[in-house]
């Protein structure tokens, strides 16, 4: 395959993704699949439905974006964000993310000791005599994530794939028409959700951003620079979702919504009396985006980013010696973004409510299955950078870029008084 400025390889080399891929002292290594080219495909598709010049939007580039902004630099074994390993199982890998406080707490009781010490070294020396699948089970059991990784990058063989191959299209009535430029109730959170709806405000949406003041977003606690990128502009209202009172001022809230933005498992806006088959009845748009779907057997298991993507396939392999390592930073989250901002853009040009249930792995298997790169070498210019050789072409590995957000995002809780007439 004849190397071109969008191809696979050509497009993982100039997104960042490739400079954040494989050891610190080794080459940057190729992914399996697209991630590039799919991230571009639904980038264009949001253009062509909304309209909005392509010019004025990112492009691949949005891979490496938080990597850049956080500093974040090839760490494998770990993740470029440091809280994702794959290990070995006895029959195969896994990929184990360790990203909350809560993760770390659950190491004694997953590995059933006292004092488990290192929580890497304790889990990977539980992971070694356990099998890949009852690793996976227990792991989630206790609401740590996990997932098997696959042999064929972009293949799922199991009961959750054939559930979600099945489910049927929920339509609902027709969207009124208030002549504003839409309202998206963004109530997700980290990455994929809000980069949903940063491109639909770029579009012109209204932005509320939803939290609660005892689980605001954990992407605030990072890197400054990305959540202002991914927040400027939206407004910010914070709703003590545990008072009945915070409950109302939600429900209020999605009533008026063009568009609701969520990463919840169901059952915890159930709850709170949310229920998206009501509100699609009543003609917006819900968007979910769950790591394996809002239904089926896998529905209530949690999961990363990275995690997500090792699931799909998207790993590499040390070149020296076969071991299966962490690819780009967290790919699932900006693949599901984007895939999610085009399916909302186009759901909203067809004028009438619609559920978008969209589940992280399927994307991250859709982007690892795609034809990945041609047979390639990587070598070391003499400024100390990489480059990639095909038998056609010869490019750089670039590091990874941001664009500068906007301004600041507002401050947590900043627009209550505008969207519920009083502050919590």
């Amino acid at each position: 395959m004849p190397t071109t400025a969008d191809g696979p390889l050509a497009g993982w080399a100039a997104c960042g993704g490739m400079a954040l891929t494989g050891r610190p002292d080794g080459p940057p290594l190729a992914s399996p699949g697209d991630p590039a080219g799919a991230v571009r495909r639904a980038v264009a598709a949001f253009a062509a439905d909304t309209g909005l010049d392509p010019a004025r939007l990112p492009g691949h580039a949005l891979l490496g974006e938080r990597a850049a902004l956080a500093g974040f630099v090839p760490r494998a074994p770990w993740s470029a964000g440091g809280a994702f390993r794959i290990l070995s199982c006895v029959d195969g890998p896994i990929g184990v993310s360790l990203a909350r406080p809560t993760d770390l707490e659950l190491i004694p009781a997953l590995v059933e000791a006292e004092d488990a010490g290192d929580p890497w070294t304790a889990v990977a020396a539980w992971a070694a005599e356990e099998r890949a699948a009852d690793a996976v089970s227990r792991a989630q059991l206790l609401g740590i994530p996990a997932a098997s990784i696959p042999e064929t990058p972009g293949a799922a063989r199991d009961e959750q794939a054939a559930h979600r191959s099945a489910l049927p299209t929920v339509t609902g009535a027709p969207r009124r028409d208030t002549g504003r430029p839409p309202l998206v109730v963004d109530l997700s959170a980290l990455w994929a959700g809000p980069l949903c709806a940063h491109l639909l405000g770029l579009a012109g949406a209204r932005v509320v951003k939803v939290e609660s003041p005892d689980r605001p977003d954990g992407a605030r606690s990072g890197a400054r620079g990305f959540y202002d990128l991914l927040h400027a502009g939206h407004a910010s209202v914070c709703l003590d979702l545990a008072s009945p009172r915070g409950r109302d001022a939600l429900l209020r809230l999605v009533e008026q919504a063009d568009v609701v933005l969520e990463s919840s498992r169901p059952r915890a806006l159930r709850r709170m009396g949310v229920f998206a088959e009501e509100t699609v009845a009543r003609g917006t748009v819900w968007t979910s985006i769950t790591a394996y779907g809002r239904t089926g057997p896998w529905s209530e298991r949690v999961g990363f980013g990275d995690d997500v993507a090792a699931a799909a396939g998207l790993v590499v392999h040390d070149p020296a010696t076969g071991e299966p390592l962490p690819c780009g930073d967290a790919l699932a989250d900006p693949l599901t973004g984007v895939a999610a901002a085009a399916a909302t853009a186009a759901a909203l040009g067809e004028g009438h409510g619609r559920l978008i249930d969209l589940a992280m792995r399927e994307v991250a298997l859709s982007a690892a299955a795609a034809p990945g790169p041609e047979p390639h070498d990587v070598s070391r210019r003499p400024d100390g950078t990489w480059q990639v050789e095909t038998e056609h072409a010869r490019f750089p590995v670039h590091a990874p870029r941001a664009r500068s957000p906007h301004g600041p995002a507002r401050a947590l809780g900043a627009d209550n008084a505008a969207y519920l007439g009083h502050a919590e």
